[in-house]
C-alpha cells in the first residue's frame, strides 16, 4: 500500500476494506487498532495531515453488524475538502484525524446498513451491507460507497442455472444501494460503488465450455440422495479435462445487468478471487472455487464523466 502511495501521490486517497478483523473477528479485531494506528502514524503518510476512518468493529451486534472499514487521507496540499453531515444535511470542513468505531449507527457523517436477513436466507447471519460518505472538493461533490455482497454459498447450486441463483441476490442487493444513493432525501451526486461486489463467472456456462467434450458423472450421498459432487472426465485425455480456456472475461457477465445505471473502466488485471487464505501462498488461487473478479470500482455515468474530465484537462 505504501509503495502504491509513493508511486501515484494521491491527493484523495480513499481505502474500501470489507469483512475487517477476519473470519475470526472476535478473536482477531484486537489487532485492527495496531493495523490503523501503523497506517495513520507511519512515515510514508505523513504528508497526508486530515483522516477519516470508519470501522465497523461491533460484532457483538447482530443486527447492524458488517465487518466494513472505510479510510480516506487527505493530503496537505489539498485545500477546500469538506464532507457531508447526513443529519445536518449540510458539508463540514474537514480538519484533523479522526477515528470512528463500534456504533456507527449515530455517527451522523455517513449512512451504514446492513443488508436484511431475508435478502440471503441460506445464512443464518451475514456481514453483507454498505457504508457511503459524501465528499465535496471546492465544487465537485460526489458520494463514496463502501459495498460487500452476498457470496455462492455452493458450488453445485451455482452451476445449476445461468445466471445463477446467487447472482440474482446480488442485483437486489446491489439495486437496493443504487436506489438509496439517488433517493429524494438528499441531492444526487456522483457516486463511486467499491468493495466486494462478489460477482461470479456465470458457472454453467465455464463448465460446459470447459468440459465440452466430457462425460459427467453424479455422485449422491448414500443416505439422503443429494448430490456432492459432479465428475467431469475426456476419454481420450487420459481422462482428464484439457484445459484451454477462452478468455475468463468472456465469463464475466454479472454487471450487464446494471449497464444503464453503473460504469466500470476496462479490466486489466487477473481475477482478485480466491486468492490462498494461508500466508505463505498469498499470490495462489484456492482450487476450490473458480476464478472471478469480485472486487471492483464501478461508478455513475456522471462519475465517469468526471474522471475523462480530468484525464482530459
Amino acid at each position: 500500500l505504501f509503495q502504491v502511495v509513493h508511486a501515484h501521490k494521491p491527493h484523495f486517497m480513499a481505502l474500501h476494506c470489507q469483512e475487517f478483523g477476519g473470519k475470526n473477528y472476535e478473536a482477531s479485531m484486537s489487532h485492527v487498532d495496531k493495523f490503523v494506528k501503523e497506517l495513520l502514524s507511519s512515515d510514508a503518510m505523513k504528508d497526508y495531515n486530515r483522516a477519516r476512518v470508519y470501522l465497523d468493529e461491533n460484532y457483538k451486534s447482530q443486527e447492524h453488524f458488517t465487518a466494513l472499514g472505510s479510510f480516506y487521507f487527505l493530503h496537505e496540499s489539498l485545500k477546500n475538502i469538506y464532507q457531508f453531515d447526513f443529519k445536518a444535511k449540510k458539508y463540514k470542513k474537514v480538519t484533523g484525524k479522526e477515528i470512528y468505531s463500534d456504533t456507527l449507527e449515530s455517527t451522523p457523517m455517513l449512512e451504514k446498513e446492513k443488508f436484511p436477513q431475508d435478502y440471503f436466507p441460506e445464512c443464518k447471519w451475514s456481514r453483507k451491507g454498505f457504508i457511503r460518505t459524501r465528499w465535496c472538493i471546492t465544487d465537485c461533490a460526489f458520494d463514496l460507497v463502501n459495498i460487500h455482497l452476498f457470496h455462492d454459498a455452493s458450488n453445485l447450486i451455482a452451476w445449476e442455472t445461468s445466471p445463477s441463483v446467487y447472482s440474482g441476490i446480488r442485483h437486489k442487493a446491489l439495486g437496493y444501494v443504487l436506489d438509496r444513493i439517488i433517493d429524494q432525501r438528499f441531492e444526487k451526486v456522483s457516486y463511486f460503488v467499491f468493495g466486494d461486489f462478489n460477482f461470479r463467472l456465470d458457472a454453467k456456462a465455464v463448465v460446459e465450455t470447459l468440459c465440452a467434450k466430457a462425460t459427467m458423472q453424479t455422485i449422491r450421498a448414500a443416505d439422503t440422495n443429494e448430490v456432492v459432487k459432479l465428475i467431469f472426465r475426456e476419454s481420450d485425455n487420459d481422462r482428464k479435462v484439457n484445459n484451454l480456456m477462452p478468455s475468463l472475461l468472456e465469463f464475466d457477465r454479472e454487471l450487464s445487468v446494471f449497464k444503464d445505471r453503473l460504469y466500470e473502466l476496462d479490466i486489466s488485471f487477473p481475477p482478485s478471487y480466491p486468492y490462498s487464505e494461508d500466508s505463505s501462498q498469498g499470490k495462489q488461487y484456492m482450487n476450490t472455487r473458480c476464478p472471478a473478479w469480485c472486487d471492483r470500482i464501478l461508478m455513475s455515468h456522471s462519475a465517469k464523466e468526471l474522471i475523462l474530465k480530468v484525464s482530459t484537462d
